[in-house]
């Protein structure tokens, strides 16, 4: 008789407003770095799939933009991308881990919970950052309020920057995941390409470096990846909508393209394991961010 144990598999979505650590958490999950982070909200436009695979459990955790209002039911159309690409991943999902910030509850943490409405699945609300709370006594009477909201499957306070009780979390979490054959290899930690990764850096590295100055009409497009003995050579296109946006981003004698340019460089290379070569140029493309088409042709598509 066979000792075996079955293999579970599932997916986990991780949802909640902008800027409440989603990204962070699935990066300390994985133990490496996937989805960008910024202290600034709606760093995450894309849904994300991190892979982690243990023994005989493999979660596929989907990090999603931050849900948010867009005012009059109008906005530009990456924010509703955004919007639509979270909800997505509501869908067929095993479990659902939603994240809030400390003891505060916004108007955005209700649009979140209104979309949980609909879900069947278990959902663990995990209350991130408590390391940052000044009075660690308002914490329980928090979580006896927040849990008169729904009916959460657990409510688990965490740190996904210092990993505190995110053990706990996972394993909640994986403990609902149904028996089935792992989707995926055991050494790949998610389904996109280094291209995109290498976009993603970039556009780290500008929205840290100039989140007060640039809005957020910003995005980056690979012209060139390509592995060239010892050297993965990257050519880079930044696009921004404004003549003026262009010449923050370069900078003087093109000082700040240059910054950034070096800190996208080193993050890839700790990440791809090879030394790059990195080129960015910058280019004007007005309202790139309200023009569908424009959107599609940069890769926000994909949704159902």
């Amino acid at each position: 008789m066979s000792t075996t144990t079955p293999t579970r598999c599932g997916y986990i979505a991780l949802i909640g407003r902008p800027n409440v650590g989603k990204s962070t958490l699935m990066n300390r999950i994985l133990g490496q770095k996937i989805s960008i982070t910024c202290k600034k909200p709606q760093t995450t436009r894309h849904q994300i799939l991190g892979i982690h695979t243990e023994a005989a459990v493999q979660s596929i955790y989907v990090d999603t933009p931050g849900m948010h209002r867009v005012e009059g039911g109008k906005g530009k159309a990456i924010n509703q991308y955004m919007n639509d690409a979270a909800s997505q991943a509501l869908r067929d999902v095993d479990v659902v881990i939603f994240l809030i910030d400390r003891t505060k509850w916004t108007e955005e943490d209700n649009l979140v919970l209104q979309r949980l409405q609909y879900v069947t699945c278990p959902v663990i609300l995990a209350i991130n950052k408590v390391d940052w709370l000044e009075e660690k006594s308002t914490l329980l009477p928090f979580i006896e309020e927040v849990s008169q909201k729904y009916a959460f499957d657990q409510v688990i306070p965490i740190s996904a920057k210092h990993g505190t009780q995110v053990d706990a979390l996972v394993q909640a979490a994986e403990s609902h995941l149904p028996e089935a054959p792992h989707f995926y290899p055991e050494d790949q930690v998610t389904d996109r390409s280094s291209r995109f990764l290498a976009a993603e850096l970039i556009r780290e590295k500008i929205m840290r470096q100039l989140g007060e100055e640039l809005p957020y009409s910003v995005t980056v497009e690979i012209e060139k990846y390509q592995q060239q003995g010892r050297v993965l050579n990257i050519h880079a296109l930044i696009l921004v909508e404004r003549a003026g946006q262009k010449k923050i981003l370069i900078g003087e004698a093109g000082s700040q393209l240059r910054s950034i340019g070096r800190d996208a460089r080193l993050d890839m290379e700790k990440i791809f394991e090879t030394k790059v070569m990195l080129n960015l140029w910058v280019k004007v493309k007005s309202n790139w961010s309200d023009d569908d088409r424009a959107l599609k042709s940069l890769g926000y598509d994909g949704l159902n």
